[in-house]
């Protein structure tokens, strides 16, 4: 993909993620009354600005896009005139100064809740958790799914009494009890349709080993019957289709080397990123040959190849790869809700594992990672675009939860000391604060630049 398909799909992003954000903050504000005298999306210079409202609020689009703000009328930051100190921010009671900056970070819960909503709601086609076993030869090294006696084509209908709906439903879940080390009951239904428990031990399990996926470290992947290398659907502008490769046509060699599966085509070009390989393809009684690059895309921090293909979903003995997921419009609402909150606490317990040190720094992403995962779902279309905002807005939220001073979660704990010793905390507590926080967060912006540049070197 070009770099214009990655800053499209990123600026969307940024711009509604910044945008619910500091509505939050606007509409609690005005509902407190309180003047605002500037909604900017952006910092620095304004490129634009519009007056509009009863109050004159002017309307900015900043020149550094990574933020946004709403400036409110503040005896701190200017002289306010006689006639409108009641509606000052700082004139505010303690529990509306409060309300006024929960609002932001909770605003971007609430966009994450309505993505997921909608998601949910309108269905979604997901890989069925039906699963194969990651082979390991010395059973003293046996993975925990070969200890639990898991086998090839087993379908996860449930764990630990949570219905388990599809192969993502299965890793989120499978990575909650993970975190907590814990063994976990598998509801299975084999492929003779027989239903039966298998205990899962993820007790001691590794969650920090970057070098493989998680689920596999358990030992378990998609289960996949052997299925001819027939391309089924294409990424528009994705390597395969610039090279010219249609649906239908069945790739029967690379590099003059045979192959007789899809998965043995994919590892191919998993491996071969960055790289010119020649596909030869069967396209009704003619054979060609195309010469393709795939693309380099990072994955559990190595670069891995794609050429933007999906193949043709195989049945095998009436057992589809692929089913409709779909949930009422109440069961859909609560779905989402759990969905966040559930990523809520799971990138909490994440954060403070990096601060314990129990999880790397290097899983800290930064603007050109999230670019990378903006562009690259963007591609695989509407819903999965939409989880990912869903994802990054979650992220937002928590972050700008945290206790450091310059961010929301700052100024919600010098209030929270406001109300329990019944006084303001004092400007020059408040200044050193400010110079921490500052500090923290350009600290861990270096970090999160660091990883990024890191993954595209080491790619």
């Amino acid at each position: 993909m070009t770099l214009f398909h990655y800053l499209i799909p990123f600026a969307l992003a940024l711009g509604l993620l910044i945008l619910a954000h500091e509505l939050g903050h606007y509409l609690v504000a005005r509902w407190c009354d309180v003047k605002v005298l500037r909604f900017s999306i952006g910092f620095g210079k304004p490129l634009l600005v519009k007056r509009a409202g009863a109050d004159g609020t002017e309307w900015a689009l900043g020149a550094f896009p990574l933020g946004g703000y709403v400036k409110m009328l503040d005896e701190r930051e200017g002289e306010v005139a006689a006639g409108e100190l009641d509606r000052a921010f700082n004139r505010k009671s303690v529990w509306r100064r409060f309300a006024i900056v929960a609002a932001g970070p909770l605003a971007n819960f609430l966009l994450a809740i309505v993505l997921y909503w909608g998601i949910f709601v309108a269905g979604t086609d997901e890989l069925r958790p039906r699963i194969s076993t990651v082979d390991v030869s010395d059973a003293a090294t046996a993975n925990p799914a070969q200890k639990a006696g898991i086998r090839d084509g087993d379908l996860v209908v449930a764990i630990d009494d949570e219905p388990i709906q599809s192969w993502q439903d299965l890793r989120w879940v499978l990575l909650r009890h993970a975190l907590d080390s814990e063994k976990v009951s598998l509801r299975i239904r084999t492929l003779e349709e027989v239903e039966t428990l298998r205990t899962l031990d993820l007790t001691g399990l590794d969650i920090d080993d970057s070098s493989t996926d998680l689920i596999a470290r358990i030992g378990l992947k998609p289960w996949r019957p052997e299925i001819p290398a027939v391309v089924g659907r294409l990424v528009d502008d994705g390597p395969a289709a610039r090279a010219g490769l249609v649906a239908g046509d069945e790739i029967i060699a690379i590099d003059g080397e045979p192959i007789t599966s899809w998965g043995e085509m994919v590892a191919k070009i998993r491996e071969s990123a960055g790289h010119e390989r020649v596909f030869t393809v069967k396209r009704g009684e003619a054979v060609r040959s195309f010469p393709i690059v795939p693309d380099a895309t990072a994955e559990n921090g190595k670069s891995v190849g794609r050429i933007g293909i999906a193949v043709v979903e195989p049945m095998l003995g009436g057992l589809t790869m692929f089913a409709e997921v779909r949930y009422g419009v109440v069961d859909g609402l609560e779905k989402a809700i759990r969905q966040t909150w559930d990523t809520s606490v799971l990138s909490l317990q994440m954060i403070g594992r990096m601060i314990t040190g129990e999880v790397s720094w290097k899983n800290l992403s930064g603007p050109v990672t999230i670019a990378d995962y903006a562009g690259q779902s963007a591609q695989l279309g509407l819903s999965h675009y939409m989880k990912f905002l869903a994802l990054i807005s979650i992220s937002l939220g928590v972050l700008n939860l945290l206790p450091i001073p310059v961010l929301d979660g700052g100024h919600l704990l010098y209030y929270v000391i406001e109300i329990i010793k019944g006084g303001p905390v004092s400007e020059r507590i408040m200044e050193i604060g400010q110079q921490i926080g500052l500090a923290l967060l350009v600290m861990l912006m270096a970090f999160a630049f660091y990883n990024d540049i890191n993954r595209l070197i080491s790619g």
